[in-house]
């Protein structure tokens, strides 16, 4: 235990805070360290980048807690029908929710304030934060250690991104797997733990972000959601969401492969073969239970889009989801999202090259495992 209070009075030494919140954090973090330090095969960079996420995540959650300790008012914020995107990871989510965040009706999470939401944003310095410029500093640094992620994940301090970071608060998240060799933590994240605290969490982060900068319309986007679909409706009974598709050949490998460059400079000995199977089991859990939830009288909260024609063409597909979302298109909302797109080129930094045999994948046994997904959705099967 003294290694876990050693971590908690960084966080509290740094902050000099002390208030923590609730205690569901606690399993996960326990579980994280124990599968860490014992499977991880840290090298000394790796070690540092461990412990420094850990209390990194821990002083954000202190910050958080302090600020609805002072502003209890906070909690009384409402987060109605957010439309949240899921579905397979590399399926074209991250240039829908890039589209999706350019309408100025909306409210999305972006890269900077997910990272430092405390003090929440202020519609008046939105644009002008400093954070804004901490976070170019930071990405700048994360594109010098791995310089392939430009290319699996072209991205800016103001890009929308995921709640991957807040989940991280609870400390139950795959943001800990994508960097870090923790078979034990996978196992029970993907099968044992509860996630609905977490994505109250989650919900507890949002209403602190909207209580000084609205709108409230919240486009959110994670592709975990899939996998925990029960628990998060749970949290958001009223949301509808938004389902991309791909043919998982394009998908899973390449997923373990930015997985690895995330591994790489935090073990001499990263597995890719674990790498593979580990992003396998997440897509096949979350397409089963997905469908499940679909079945279970909920298909009408769902619009698909499937990833070729909205990479040709993504616009008639945004006027059928907002005419779904019964929202309007608004001439200004698209023609913002013209501008972004004129200005994103797919594969602006180059083509994300891999090979899935590396990881243990097979094309033809990963379209053979996952034909009752694609054969369910007309997925259509080939490069795209």
């Amino acid at each position: 235990m003294s290694r876990i209070s050693d971590l908690l009075d960084a966080a509290r030494g740094a902050t000099g805070l002390d208030n923590f919140g609730d205690d569901s954090f606690r399993e996960g973090l326990e579980r994280l360290i124990a599968s860490g330090d014992g499977e991880a095969r840290l090298n000394d960079a790796g070690r540092r980048m461990f412990d420094g996420q850990i209390v990194m995540l821990l002083m954000k959650r202190l910050e958080v807690e302090d600020w609805y300790a002072r502003h209890p008012e906070i909690d009384e914020q409402e987060i109605v029908a957010p439309l949240m995107v899921l579905g397979l990871p590399r399926t074209g989510s991250t240039a829908l929710h890039c589209l999706l965040g350019e309408d100025p009706a909306v409210r999305v999470m972006r890269n900077w304030e997910c990272m430092n939401p405390c003090p929440p944003p202020e519609t008046a310095t939105y644009d002008t934060d400093p954070r804004i410029a901490l976070m170019d500093e930071q990405m700048k640094r994360r594109d010098e250690m791995t310089p392939r992620m430009k290319q699996m994940l072209p991205s800016t301090s103001t890009s929308p991104t995921e709640d991957q970071l807040t989940m991280g608060y609870n400390f139950v998240s795959q943001i800990f797997q994508a960097s870090f060799h923790i078979p034990s933590y996978a196992q029970w994240l993907h099968h044992d733990a509860d996630l609905e605290p977490t994505f109250r969490y989650v919900k507890r982060v949002l209403k602190l972000l909207q209580w000084r900068c609205p709108p409230g319309r919240w486009r959110l986007k994670n592709p975990t959601y899939s996998m925990f679909i029960t628990a998060l409706d749970k949290v958001f009974p009223d949301a509808r969401y938004c389902m991309t598709h791909r043919d998982v050949a394009n998908v899973i490998p390449s997923v373990a492969d930015l997985y690895y460059e995330m591994h790489k400079p935090n073990t001499d000995t990263p597995d890719k073969l674990w790498l593979g199977k580990i992003n396998e089991e997440f897509g096949l859990l979350g397409m089963q239970r997905m469908i499940a939830f679909r079945d279970a009288g909920n298909e009408q909260r769902f619009f698909d889009i499937h990833f070729a024609p909205f990479q040709k063409d993504p616009f008639p597909t945004m006027a059928k989801l907002y005419e779904f979302l019964g929202e309007e298109f608004t001439p200004e909302a698209e023609a913002r999202m013209r501008a972004w797109r004129e200005n994103t080129p797919r594969d602006k930094h180059g083509r994300h090259e891999y090979d899935g045999a590396d990881y243990g994948l097979s094309t033809a046994e990963l379209r053979e495992t996952f034909r009752f997904y694609t054969d369910r959705y007309e997925v259509p099967l080939g490069k795209d």
